[in-house]
């Protein structure tokens, strides 16, 4: 099916809801053995939030916490703090433009493990500032049993975000992600030993971080930075600046205004 743009207008959550509706029936009809599902998850559903809090209840439900009541504290959340929709759309988004294996929003919507963790991670977020925190550490708990990504639910994570394959993401609890990033599989943001107090990275706007980096201490990365794969960063890195190797040195400037949303991990001609 031809792939839907969605304009940067408007609300987002209601221009992608919009669109997994025309996505959900259109497929209904093509991919049988699947049209109940379609209907369950998104076409009897009444809004983005609603779909979205049905589906997360019943990937993280258990025996202990059942589907329909996690469905309703989900619900309560996404009442109380309407910003959480709003960037689970944006972090939507983020996928379905970042990454060339995306084909529908429903694709990611349904199965994508690294949008399913860090709307997971939202909940759990404003669970552990009202107060909520047991509940929150079970949601963090059964995030990552199910996604393989890890995230403390004090951690701050900004919106339009993309987790690509998602896998070994490690999150610390004082950490800080600006808006607009994109961290692949196998990268930590972590801290450098037992300081019980602020120990964690604070990562800029439209950052790009790839597979397998180690962001360790209370450092700071500038907006539009880019840490390559692979690398250990000790130190803070300037904006628009690229650094790889162990440890991290800089290898050049920006590839663009957003390596975010370019996903370039090729150093630029002039690197040294």
């Amino acid at each position: 099916m031809a792939q839907i743009k969605i304009a940067r207008s408007g609300s987002p959550d209601v221009e992608v809801w919009e669109t997994l509706q025309k996505e959900a029936a259109s497929l209904a009809q093509k991919e049988k053995a699947l049209s109940s599902l379609l209907h369950t998850k998104i076409l009897v559903q009444e809004t983005f939030c609603r779909a979205l809090a049905g589906h997360l209840a019943e990937s993280l439900s258990t025996a202990d916490l059942p589907a329909l009541h996690l469905s309703k504290t989900i619900m309560s959340v996404y009442e109380e703090n309407p910003d959480a929709v709003e960037a689970a759309a944006r972090d939507l988004i983020a996928v379905y433009d970042r990454d060339p294996a995306c084909k529908t929003f429903i694709q990611a919507f349904l199965y994508f493990k690294g949008f399913l963790a860090l709307q997971t991670h939202r909940i759990a977020h404003a669970l552990y500032k009202d107060g909520r925190e047991l509940l929150a550490f079970h949601l963090q708990s059964r995030s990552s049993e199910l996604y393989g990504v890890d995230i403390n639910p004090a951690a701050r994570i900004g919106s339009g975000i993309m987790f690509d394959h998602a896998t070994g993401i490690v999150i610390g609890e004082t950490a800080v992600v600006g808006d607009d990033c994109s961290i692949l599989h196998g990268v930590t943001l972590g801290g450098t030993g037992k300081e019980s107090e602020d120990r964690h990275p604070k990562i800029g706007e439209r950052v790009m971080i790839g597979a397998g980096a180690k962001i360790l201490g209370n450092i700071k990365i500038g907006d539009m930075a880019r840490i390559a794969a692979g690398s250990v960063v000790l130190k803070d890195v300037p904006s628009k600046c690229t650094v790889a190797g162990v440890p991290a040195k800089a290898v050049g400037g920006p590839c663009c205004d957003n390596p975010a949303g370019a996903m370039s991990q090729t150093f630029d001609d002039n690197s040294k």
